[in-house]
Order: C-alpha cells, then structure tokens, then sequence
C-alpha cells in the first residue's frame, strides 16, 4: 500500500491543492491527513471538502476540536484564538459535524497508525520534543509505524536497540522496530522552509519520504488579509515560521 500522507492543513487551499497534485503524480493508492484542517488560513471549508474528496483518513487535532468547542482556547496565543472564532463562523453545520466525528488516533490495515500529537495522552495535545516524549509514545503503539503532525516541523524517532532522532527526508524502516514520524505541514511550516511538506510510505518497501513544494505564499497571504484575519498569519508563511 503506497500512503499519501498530508499534515496540518490549516485552511491553507493554496498549499493543500499542490500537495494533492504532488501524491496524485506519485501514484498513492490511499490519503491519510494529521490532524489541524482548519484555524490560522482562509479556505477551511474549501479545505475540507478537498480532504473529503479524497476519501483520506483523518484524525482531529487541536485547532479542530477548538473550533468545534471541544477544546479550551486559553492556552491559544491570540491569533489562534481569533482564527479559532472567524472558522467557525465559516463553516456549515455538515462541516462541524464532520469535524466532531474524527477519532483522535486511527490504525489503518494493521499497519499504520495516525495520531495529531503523542499517541500516549492524545488527548492533551502534547508535542513529542524529546526522547522521553518519543519513548512514552512507542510504548502505546500497535503497529510498526506511527505518522503524526502538530509541531510543524519534519523529524523522526526510530526505534531499534535504542531511540534514534532524524530529520532524514527519506527513511527505510526495514531494520526498524517502531517508528514515530512527524510529517511537518502542508499549510503552515515551520521549520524555516516556506515549501509545502507531504510525504508517501509504501508499506510494501517499508519506505518513506517527504517532498517540499512552493506553492504561492503571497497569494494565501492575501486572502487571509482580505477575509479580516491577523496579517501575521499571512505573513509567516513567506518565512516558513
């Protein structure tokens, strides 16, 4: 089975389409999504009926629960929490409710397994910095390898004899025992490189990689000005911040 793995969305159609189109010329037989469709950009609805399309498995993440009012937005910075209100006034009643049917972890063909943050509490939210972080969230998993979002930023924990941390952008897990792998994010990166991140796994070769793509930031900058959302979160996106 080849996956076709998108992260965080964040209402970004711009980056979410040239992703799409990358899995698509790839040949992948099934799209799976981490978590975070909608906050911070001005296309959620457009966004989510683009991942319904694709009959992806999705798993909710924070910004989703918040704006379905599942989530407590006081630990949000204000821009989140601003972004948290304008969605929901964006979306329909379908869209909602398809927000508040997505699982927080899901296992597809007993051989992969979607979290939006740690697989121990993901619940909480937590983000997977270290290797006691990594190592809490191994112990939990079921099957060989653990795909995941929320930080933004690609990296990798594997497990063999020991935990070792990556941020290869190709990885064969033959020799691995567990892997756990962030896939960074399609609408919102943050690792300094503006680019939109998606990735395939072929189960078959035990093989993944990422692949990075520009996509029209100013564009999606723009839009997120016009629709009265914070300029900032426009203009990060330029930076890959």
């Amino acid at each position: 089975m080849r996956y076709g793995i998108l992260g965080d969305v964040h209402g970004n159609l711009e980056a979410l389409e040239v992703a799409i189109d990358g899995l698509a010329s790839r040949q992948v037989d099934r799209y799976v999504q981490m978590g975070d469709l909608v906050g911070y950009g001005a296309d959620p609805a457009p966004c989510l009926a683009r991942i319904r399309e694709l009959g992806a498995a999705v798993v909710a993440g924070n910004h989703d629960w918040a704006v379905i009012g599942k989530l407590d937005t006081a630990f949000f910075n204000v821009y989140a929490r601003e972004a948290v209100d304008w969605t929901r006034a964006q979306l329909s009643r379908e869209d909602l409710h398809y927000l508040e049917t997505l699982p927080l972890v899901d296992e597809l063909d007993g051989e992969i397994t979607l979290v939006h943050a740690t697989l121990d509490q993901p619940e909480v939210f937590d983000y997977i910095q270290t290797y006691y972080d990594a190592h809490r969230s191994l112990r939990a998993l079921q099957t060989h390898v653990c795909f995941m979002g929320h930080s933004h930023v690609p990296m990798a924990f594997l497990q063999a004899r020991s935990i070792v941390h990556t941020n290869s952008e190709q990885l064969s897990l033959t020799d691995v025992d567990r892997a756990l792998i962030n896939v960074g994010s399609v609408g919102q990166p943050r690792d300094e490189n503006p680019k939109t991140a998606y990735a395939v796994y072929d189960s078959g070769s035990q093989h993944y990689t990422l692949y990075r793509d520009t996509y029209d930031t100013e564009k999606t900058g723009e839009k997120i000005r016009k629709a009265g959302l914070p300029a900032i979160l426009g203009e990060r996106l330029v930076y890959g911040r």
